[in-house]
C-alpha cells in the first residue's frame, strides 16, 4: 500500500494553515458598532451575531476573522483597520498568523501607547 504524502511527520496544522494578510491595513473598513452577523464559512457555531458595541464580543469576533478568513474580501468586509490596531495586542492569536500580519505590518508590533499616536 503506497503512502499518501503530506505534511511532514510531527507537523503541526497551524504550521501547514494557510492564513489570509491584505496588502493594506486602510484596506480594512468593517462595521465599528452594532449588532453583526458572520458569514457561516467564517463562523458556523450556530451563534455567529457579534455586539461590536460589547469589548469581549468584539475581540472573539476579530480573532474568528482572522483567523477564519478564506479571502481579502472577508477581511475587509468585517474588520476596521483602527480597530484592529486598538485590540491587536489583546487579540488571542496563533503564533503564526501574528507573525505573518506583524512582518507585513510592523506597526502592529509597536507598543500599544504607539499604536494611538
Amino acid at each position: 500500500m503506497a503512502r499518501a504524502e503530506g505534511a511532514p511527520s510531527g507537523s503541526r496544522y497551524v504550521d501547514q494553515r494557510h492564513f489570509i494578510v491584505p496588502a493594506s491595513l486602510a484596506d480594512l473598513r468593517g462595521p465599528i458598532g452594532g449588532v453583526v452577523t458572520l458569514d457561516r464559512w467564517l463562523d458556523w457555531s450556530g451563534d455567529s451575531a457579534y455586539d461590536l458595541d460589547d469589548t469581549g464580543d468584539l475581540q472573539v469576533m476579530y480573532q474568528t476573522v482572522l483567523n477564519q478568513a478564506a479571502s481579502v474580501a472577508d477581511l475587509h468586509r468585517w474588520l476596521d483597520a483602527d480597530t484592529l490596531g486598538r485590540l491587536w495586542p489583546s487579540l488571542w492569536l496563533p503564533a503564526r498568523l501574528r507573525a505573518l500580519w506583524q512582518a507585513r505590518f510592523p506597526e502592529l508590533a509597536a507598543p500599544p501607547q504607539a499604536l494611538a499616536g
